[in-house]
């Protein structure tokens, strides 16, 4: 695929220098493969384009980089071949208009990633989208955040899960994915033409931080509004009705609206959507999640063992880490690291309690923290009034209300230190490792009693596996606090694999990380952008 600029795009990989190495050492040892390789330097342009840290040896710990080389011309295949270069494709932004007619203009359903990138693609292109979230804008959800924080008063509609921005503003706005969609690139360029770093574009984990991601937000917000999409904060969905001419009559707490398509990007802990869904007869299945807790670590022992005497690096920055069992018939790994973070209270029910992990862009805090997850399948849930879907949210539901009573009901975090819950004891005050969660506010607790006995043996044992992968990574004074459930949906919303709506509801368009197709930021933005360019391609805006 040429891409619109008219010009080749290839990437060279492998590139691997020592942590000294500047960024113009680096282009140069591209140029020199590339003229060993035949191709005159000159007629390329070079630039860096990720590059990771390989700390497999702690004693040479080394950078290795891949550099985007554009040329006016398609480079022999034969040279592409030795060097393995890859054609990048440019990501297609443009979808063939639709001529169908709306009725009524598109409205999109939560303020998450996958709904945000959904709206700006069709305020773009001139479909004036209506986007409603239950939540507040980025200063209100802020204040409701220090609240809960400070006091424990929980705001059930605006919180960490709810409001602009969706779940990812409050955590370290991790951009990591699995996935290999060409939006992915178009998605890190609009979060970096809204206000990201510039270095999200060249590491291979990049990050925003949660001080700077409230402000892309904010101002991605206000650019649907400027291109004249429409915004209701504190406004849920509570039922729509299809008509017989195609559109839609959707109630929310605001009032009733008119859209012509409706697409549902609520997020996963929009657990009454889900159960409206349901009774609506919508194919919806349970779909495996996994559950765990937090552990923290002093971020000054994860770089030491990491990095060794390359600890502290500038070049480096703080270590991070990915851990994983698959020995025994339950996995488990580690997710969504912090360095230099700490674990918040992201509580969305009352009664319920549930952490994550969150950093600033600087991940200058004494603590890392991440999620160590044992899986969960679909044959763990029990189902409820003969739903096996509902029993899947009953699952979660059920551990985050042992967590809160655990923690004595007033929204304190249960917690235990590594050695209590390897030794099968409880009671050890933590020591070195400090608690981060609401500036201390926890108690002791024995967290084993949380989860079913597979799933606590599973973690005990993971925990013992990634002491020995990750020295001090079991270190009795390690710190885990509860409960980490909300890592992804546990129900997808069935849709048609064409069109993207919702099987047997042709203007109902499932999206993003809460239906199911999504698991994370840049995932669910990806989503979303495919969701409004299946929708552009069968309707036109309205005049």
């Amino acid at each position: 695929m040429k891409p619109h600029t008219d010009r080749y795009r290839y990437l060279l990989g492998g590139l691997s220098v020592p942590p000294e190495a500047s960024d113009g050492e680096i282009l140069k040892l591209a140029s020199d493969r590339m003229k060993r390789a035949g191709i005159s330097p000159q007629s390329l342009h070079f630039r860096l384009y990720k590059q990771s840290v390989d700390a497999r040896r702690r004693e040479r710990i080394r950078l290795v980089c891949t550099v985007l080389l554009e040329a006016a011309d398609a480079l022999p295949e034969a040279v592409c071949r030795k060097l393995n270069l890859r054609l990048l494709p440019e990501p297609e932004t443009d979808a063939p208009r639709g001529t169908q007619r709306l009725g009524a203009p598109p409205l999109v359903v939560g303020m998450g990633p996958a709904g945000m990138f959904a709206a700006l693609l069709l305020a773009q292109n001139g479909y004036a989208p209506v986007v409603i979230d239950r939540g507040g804008d980025i200063a209100d959800r802020t204040a409701a955040v220090e609240r809960f924080r400070r006091d424990g008063r929980l705001d059930p509609e605006c919180n960490i899960q709810f409001g602009a921005g969706g779940a990812g503003t409050f955590s370290d706005g991790k951009l990591v994915t699995r996935i290999h969609d060409p939006r992915c690139q178009l998605v890190l360029r609009t979060l970096r033409q809204f206000g990201a770093p510039e270095e999200i574009l060249t590491l291979a984990k990049p990050h925003i931080g949660t001080d700077l991601l409230r402000v892309v937000v904010s101002d991605l917000l206000e650019e649907i509004e400027r291109l004249g999409g429409r915004l209701l904060y504190r406004c849920r969905m509570t039922d729509f009705t299809e008509r017989p001419d195609g559109t839609l009559s959707v109630r929310t707490t605001r009032g009733e609206l008119q859209a012509g398509a409706l697409i549902l990007a609520v997020g996963h802990s929009a657990r009454d959507t889900y159960v409206r869904l349901l009774e609506k007869n919508y194919a919806v299945e349970p779909k495996p999640i996994s559950v765990g807790f937090r552990a923290e670590h002093l971020q000054s022992d994860i770089d030491a063992a990491l990095y060794g005497a390359y600890a502290g690096h500038p070049r480096l920055g703080h270590a991070e880490y990915q851990l994983s069992d698959t020995s025994r018939a339950r996995g488990v790994y580690t997710f969504c690291m912090c360095p230099g973070g700490e674990v918040v209270a992201a509580a969305s029910e009352q009664g319920g309690l549930v952490v994550n992990g969150m950093s600033n862009h600087a991940r200058d805090g004494r603590n890392a923290n991440a999620a160590v997850l044992a899986s969960v399948g679909v044959s763990d849930y029990e189902p409820v009034n003969g739903s096996l879907a509902l029993g899947a949210i009953a699952f979660q539901r059920g551990i985050e209300q042992a967590a809160f009573r655990t923690g004595g009901a007033d929204y304190c975090a249960p917690v235990m230190t590594v050695g209590d819950f390897l030794g099968g004891r409880s009671g050890s005050e933590p020591g070195r490792v400090q608690p981060s969660y609401r500036e201390g506010q926890v108690r002791l607790a024995d967290l084993a009693a949380l989860y079913p006995a597979p799933i606590a043996e599973a973690l005990r044992y993971a925990l013992h596996s990634f002491g020995q992968k990750l020295p001090g990574y079991d270190a009795p004074d390690a710190l885990l606090t509860a409960a980490e459930t909300r890592t992804s949906a546990p129900l997808r919303i069935l849709r048609c694999p064409e069109r993207y709506t919702a099987a047997g509801h042709d203007r109902v368009y499932p999206c993003g990380e809460g239906a199911g197709y999504a698991g994370g930021i840049t995932s669910a933005a990806v989503d979303g952008i495919r969701i409004a360019q299946a929708l552009m391609s069968r309707f036109a805006p309205e005049a």
